[in-house]
């Protein structure tokens, strides 16, 4: 297999991957690990929306609840009061692709019909029994993402005690599992071009686990799928750093996204939009 080209967003919407693309992040959650309450108003959010945009994103990847470890879990009425008037006025506004970061069906159909053309779901479509058929019924795209629990059960990668056990290389499985997760939405119906893949940094591995996912971003960009490179400001890159706060950690997710734009990988989730955008230009 060899690394994608472009990514189906819609029967006539594609992005293309021979250059890097950025999603910029929009939490408009309370609680998120490094930005929560930030944006939570609609017209702080369409500020951000329009910086992010000026300074180079090409997805904007909007959330209503925060999948930090040991978050609370946050119901579907609710993630839709969030997300809904943000991506509206943001879609009235902007005319790139929206995500809408989700596990629940619901929410995914309120933001499909709002104007999102990308579901991205951490859970890879497992949460939430109706989320592939919805996504192959719509048309969109879709990030399926490997984690080993829910975040309210999970831990931050530098508080675990020991590994995560993976019944062997980490590598191996998880690219075995997001293969088998693909395979499953096709099945669902979802177009193959439509499926984007995440190695889920952060989500049930520990600090030297992620670093090894990283180093072997190669084997997840042969795929043959998107991979969606998600590593700003995240624990891992603090253990190593040394910067105990998220806003601190700006220079070590750089050096991630050079690390993984080397390694092949082509789409990055990121809080800083501008920084990495000026990194990547100057990798290409």
């Amino acid at each position: 297999m060899s690394a994608a080209t472009h990514w189906r967003l819609a029967p006539d919407l594609e992005l293309d991957l021979k250059t890097p693309r950025i999603m910029g992040i929009l939490n408009v959650t309370p609680d998120s690990f490094s930005d929560g309450g930030q944006f939570t108003r609609v017209a702080d959010a369409i500020v951000h929306a329009d910086q992010m945009v000026g300074e180079g994103a090409a997805i904007i990847d909007i959330g209503g609840e925060s999948t930090r470890p040991g978050a609370e879990r946050v119901g579907a009425d609710e993630q839709v009061r969030r997300v809904v008037p943000v991506l509206e006025a943001i879609r009235s506004r902007i005319d790139i692709p929206i995500s809408i970061d989700t596990t629940l069906a619901t929410v995914a159909e309120a933001a499909l019909d709002a104007g999102a053309n990308v579901i991205n779901d951490v859970s890879a479509g497992l949460e939430d029994a109706a989320m592939l058929p919805i996504v192959a019924e719509r048309g969109c795209g879709i990030v399926l993402m490997h984690r080993l629990c829910p975040p309210d059960e999970d831990s931050r990668s530098d508080q675990y005690a020991t590994h995560p056990e993976y019944g062997g290389d980490a590598v191996d499985s998880i690219q075995a599992w997001l293969l088998g997760r693909a395979d499953t939405a096709m099945q669902a119906g979802i177009h193959p071009a439509a499926i984007c893949l995440d190695p889920g940094l952060g989500f049930g591995k520990s600090v030297a686990q992620n670093w090894q996912l990283i180093a072997s971003s190669s084997v997840f960009a042969d795929m043959g799928y998107p991979v969606l490179a998600a590593a700003s400001r995240k624990s891992f890159i603090g253990a190593v750093t040394g910067a105990t706060r998220p806003e601190d950690r700006l220079g070590g997710s750089r050096s991630v996204t050079a690390m993984q734009y080397a390694g092949g990988l082509r789409i990055f989730r990121v809080h800083d939009v501008a920084a990495h955008q000026q990194a990547l230009e100057q990798l290409c």
